[in-house]
C-alpha cells in the first residue's frame, strides 16, 4: 500500500523561521536546474548502497521523485545525484565531493552515522545548506535536522505481530536490530510496547546483528528464531534484513500458500512487500511480508527542497520531526487481515490523540535522545 506524505504545510511553518536565500547557480555547470532555478540536490548515503531496500533507497526514491516533478535529471553527474560509500571512511570524502564548487544547493546526509562528517563539512562550508536525516545537529546554523518518530509506526508493527500471534496461538515474536543507538532504540522500544500492550504473555526474542550490511548474519539470526517456533520477525537492520527475508522465503517455498506454518517478516523504512515475494509449494505467488513500518525518508528529502524552491526558506539549525500525525511514519496493510488491521487502526488513533504515549528507548538503554 502506498501513502503520500502530506506534510508540506507543517514543514513550511518551520521553514519560514529558518530564512535565508542561497544562489545555487554553478558558473561551470549549465544544466536544466540552472535554467529553472530549482534546488540541486546531492545525497551522501550511508554504507549499504542505494539499493539497500531500506533507508538509502527510500531517500533516493524521494530525490528522484523531486527530479521528475521539476523536470531535471537524476543520476551520476546530474542536478540530483547521490554519493555512495563502501565503508564509513568514505563519508568525509563524499561530503568534499558534494560541496565542490557549490555544485548542489542542498547536500543531504542520509543516516545518523553521517553526523560527524556532516558537521565537519558544515564548518568548512558555512554558506552551504545541509540536511541531516535521522539525527540532530544543533550547533550549526547551516544544518537542518530531519527526524522520524519511528517508535510510533513500530508500535503498530508490534500490535500487528502480537494480534496475529494471539489469533494463531503462537508464544513469541522476534526482533532483529542492526546496531544499538538512538535510532534502532526507537524501533525496538516501539515494537516491544506494541506487543506487550496487545498480548503481555508473548515472549519477544531480540538479537542485534551489530551491523547494517551483513545479510548473511541476518539470515542466520532469522533461521534460529524461526526454528525456535517464532513465526513473525520485525527486522530493523538495513541490509541485514535482506537475509531475514531470504530465510523466510526459503522456508515458505516448502509450504503451500494457505499453510498456517508460514513465516513472516515485518519490513522497515519502505514498503517491502515485494521483497517477500516467493512461489509456494503449490505454485502460487505469495509474500512473506506481513506489513512494513514505513519511515517516509524520501518525502522528508523532497519536502525541504520543494519548500526552498517555493520561498527560498531553509530551516538551518532547526529539527523537523514527523510522526503518525504528520503521516511521516505509518504501517502498511500488506498481508494483515481485516481484523488485525482494525486493531492496528485503533492503536494508531490512540497514539495520534495522545491516549497512548510510545517510548522511544527501551528500559535501561544507554541512549536518551528526545525531540
Amino acid at each position: 500500500m502506498k501513502k503520500s506524505v502530506k506534510i508540506a504545510a507543517s514543514i513550511a511553518a518551520v521553514l519560514v523561521i529558518g530564512g535565508g536565500v542561497y544562489a545555487s547557480v554553478n558558473k561551470n555547470t549549465k544544466n536544466s536546474a540552472d535554467k529553472t532555478n530549482v534546488a540541486k540536490l546531492g545525497l551522501v548515503l550511508d554504507v549499504g548502497g542505494v539499493d539497500d531496500h531500506s533507508f538509502n533507497q527510500s531517500a533516493w526514491e524521494g530525490a528522484k521523485s523531486y527530479a521528475t516533478a521539476n523536470k531535471i535529471k537524476a543520476g551520476q553527474n546530474a542536478p540530483v545525484t547521490y554519493f555512495s560509500a563502501t565503508d564509513r571512511t568514505d563519508l568525509d570524502q563524499n561530503f568534499n565531493l558534494a560541496t565542490k564548487k557549490d555544485a548542489y544547493t542542498i547536500v543531504y546526509g542520509i543516516g545518523y552515522s553521517l553526523n560527524q562528517s556532516i558537521q565537519k563539512s558544515a564548518k568548512l562550508n558555512p554558506k552551504q545548506k545541509f540536511v541531516l536525516v535521522d539525527d540532530i545537529v544543533s550547533n550549526h546554523k547551516n544544518v537542518a535536522s530531519v527526524m522520524f518518530r519511528s517508535e510510533q509506526s513500530s508500535y503498530l508493527a508490534g500490535v500487528a505481530a502480537a494480534t496475529k500471534a494471539k489469533e494463531n496461538g503462537e508464544k513469541s515474536v522476534g526482533f532483529i536490530g542492526g546496531i544499538h543507538g538512538n535510532i534502532i532504540d526507537a524501533f525496538d522500544a516501539g515494537f516491544e510496547a506494541g506487543v506487550k500492550a496487545t498480548e503481555p504473555s508473548l515472549q519477544i526474542k531480540k538479537q542485534y546483528a551489530n551491523s547494517f550490511t551483513d545479510s548473511a548474519k541476518g539470515k542466520t539470526i532469522a533461521a534460529t528464531m524461526y526454528a525456535s517456533g517464532t513465526r513473525t520477525i520485525f527486522a530493523a537492520a538495513g541490509f541485514v534484513g535482506n537475509g531475514a527475508f531470504a530465510e523466510a522465503k526459503a522456508e515458505n517455498s516448502k509450504l503451500t500458500a494457505d499453510s498456517k506454518d508460514r513465516l513472516y517478516i515485518i519490513g522497515v523504512d519502505r514498503d517491502q512487500k515485494s521483497d517477500g515475494n516467493y512461489t509456494s509449494k503449490d505454485g502460487k505467488k505469495v509474500t512473506s511480508t506481513l506489513a512494513s513500518s514505513i519511515t517516509s525518508v524520501g518525502d522528508g528529502v523532497k519536502n525541504i527542497a520543494d519548500t526552498y524552491n517555493k520561498d527560498k526558506s531553509f530551516p538551518g539549525g532547526k529539527t523537523i520531526a514527523y510522526g503518525l500525525k504528520e503521516k511521516g511514519v505509518y504501517l502498511t496493510e500488506s498481508e494483515l487481515s481485516a481484523s488485525q488491521m482494525n486493531v492496528v487502526k485503533q492503536a494508531e488513533k490512540a497514539i495520534i490523540d495522545g491516549t497512548i504515549k510510545v517510548p522511544n528507548h527501551p528500559k535501561g538503554s544507554a541512549f536518551n535522545q528526545n525531540f
